[in-house]
C-alpha cells in the first residue's frame, strides 16, 4: 500500500509538472506566498501551529480510508454525478443594477458557493468563481453545468468580495484579476492576501483578517468567523492560508456564509454572538463519509443553519461542478428533507433567480425532472 501511495504521488506530481509546461498560465493561477510581515502576522495567530495553519482540535482529513482509495472510488464510482439535462439558469433583470443598492436583502446564486448579495446599501459577492473549470489548468479538471447567471463583463460593480479559503472552486484569478479593475475590495483570511497581490490586486484593496476580526464597507461590517476545512492551492503549500466562515452585519439585516467546513461547535459559538441571521449560505454538497470531518453532510448543513440562528437558509456548493462522490442532486434531495423535518425555512432558487427576504419566495423542486 505504502509503494501505491508513492507511485500515485510521483504520478500525480509528474502530471502537474507536465501540464504547468503546457500551460504557463497555471503558474500564476497557484498565486502566492505569505513572506515578510505578512508571514510574521500569520505566525501570532491563534490557529497558527508550527509552520501551518490547523483546525482546534485537530481533525482528519480522512476518516478509514486512504488517498488511493478516495482516488479509486472517485474514478470507478457509479454515481450519476454530471446531470444529463440542461439546469435551468435564469438572467436577472438588468434594471435591478442600475440604481444604487437600497437598504434591505436580496440575493442570486450563481452556482456553487458563488453568491450576488445586496446588504443594506452594499452589494457582496460571496467566492465568485466564472472560470469554465475549477483548475490551476485552463483544459484540465471539473467543468461548469451550467454557465454563470451574468457574464462577468456585464457584472453590476461589485463593492466587496469575501473569500473563503483558497481552493480553486472558491478562488478563481481571472474573476479577481477582473473585479480588482472596477475597484472592488477583497476581504479575505489570513494568507491570501499573497494569492491577490501576486495576481495584481493592490493593497489598498484587501482587507485580510483573523477570526472574529472585522472590516466595514458602507454601513455593512464583515466579520471573519471559523470553520473547520485546510488550504492550499499546490503541491507544498498545504495550510498555508488561513479558511474562514463570514458573517456580515448590517444596520438591518445580517447573512452568515459557511464557506467549507465540516460541523462543529463553531457554528453555535457564531449564532451566540452574532445572530440570529436573516439568510445563511450554507454548504450542502461535496461530502463523503471519508472526509465528513471537512465537508458537512447535508443533514448537518441544516443543523448548523438552526446552530446560527438563521431564518431563511439558502444551500449553495451544489449542482455546479463534479467535485465529489455522491450524485449530483443528492445534497438537495437530502437537504429538503432534513428541512422539512426539522420545520428549517428553505430555499432553492433556480441559478439566477432573485431572493428578496421579506418578500414570499415560491421554491420550486426544479431538479427533479432532470437527469
Amino acid at each position: 500500500m505504502k509503494f501505491k501511495k508513492l507511485g500515485f504521488t510521483i504520478f500525480a506530481i509528474a502530471l502537474v509538472l507536465i501540464f504547468c509546461l503546457m500551460q504557463t498560465s497555471c503558474l500564476n493561477s497557484f498565486g502566492g506566498n505569505p513572506e515578510g510581515k505578512r508571514l510574521e502576522r500569520i505566525k501570532s495567530s491563534p490557529e497558527f501551529k508550527e509552520d501551518h495553519f490547523e483546525n482546534e482540535p485537530f481533525v482528519e482529513m480522512l476518516n478509514g480510508s486512504g488517498y488511493f482509495q478516495v482516488f479509486k472510488r472517485q474514478l470507478f464510482g457509479s454515481e450519476q454525478r454530471v446531470p444529463d439535462s440542461q439546469i435551468p439558469v435564469l438572467t436577472p433583470d438588468p434594471s435591478l443594477f442600475q440604481t444604487p443598492v437600497r437598504p434591505g436583502l436580496r440575493a442570486i446564486w450563481f452556482g456553487h458557493a458563488s453568491v450576488l448579495i445586496e446588504l443594506d446599501g452594499v452589494r457582496i459577492f460571496t467566492d465568485p468563481v466564472f472560470a469554465d473549470k475549477v483548475s490551476p489548468f485552463t483544459s484540465l479538471g471539473p467543468d461548469r453545468f451550467f454557465s454563470p447567471p451574468i457574464p462577468l463583463a456585464l457584472l453590476p460593480k461589485i463593492d466587496a468580495v469575501v473569500i473563503s479559503h483558497d481552493h480553486y472552486d472558491h478562488l478563481d484569478m481571472s474573476t479577481v484579476q477582473f473585479l480588482k479593475e472596477k475597484g472592488t475590495k477583497f476581504f479575505v483570511p489570513l494568507g491570501i492576501g499573497a494569492h491577490l497581490e501576486k495576481w495584481g490586486v493592490d493593497e489598498s484593496q484587501i482587507v485580510e483578517l483573523d477570526w472574529w476580526e472585522k472590516g466595514k464597507v458602507g454601513e455593512v461590517e464583515f466579520v471573519c468567523t471559523p470553520a473547520v476545512h485546510y488550504s492550499g492551492r499546490g503541491l507544498f503549500n498545504r495550510k498555508s492560508t488561513l479558511w474562514s466562515s463570514w458573517s456580515l452585519i448590517g444596520p438591518k439585516n445580517k447573512v452568515f456564509v459557511s464557506g467549507d467546513t465540516g460541523y462543529s461547535p463553531h457554528f453555535s459559538e457564531i449564532g451566540k454572538r452574532l445572530g440570529p441571521f436573516n439568510l445563511t449560505a450554507i454548504k450542502i454538497g461535496a461530502y463523503d463519509w471519508s472526509w465528513d470531518g471537512i465537508h458537512m453532510n447535508p443533514e448537518d448543513a441544516v443543523r448548523a443553519n438552526s446552530d446560527v440562528n438563521g431564518k431563511t437558509m439558502l444551500p449553495v456548493h451544489w449542482g455546479t461542478f463534479n467535485l465529489a462522490i455522491h450524485e449530483w442532486k443528492e445534497p438537495i434531495i437530502r437537504t429538503l428533507k432534513a428541512a422539512n423535518e426539522s420545520k428549517a425555512n428553505l430555499v432553492t432558487p433556480k441559478p439566477g433567480q432573485v431572493v428578496e427576504i421579506g418578500l414570499p419566495f415560491h421554491s420550486e423542486p426544479w431538479w427533479e425532472n432532470l437527469k
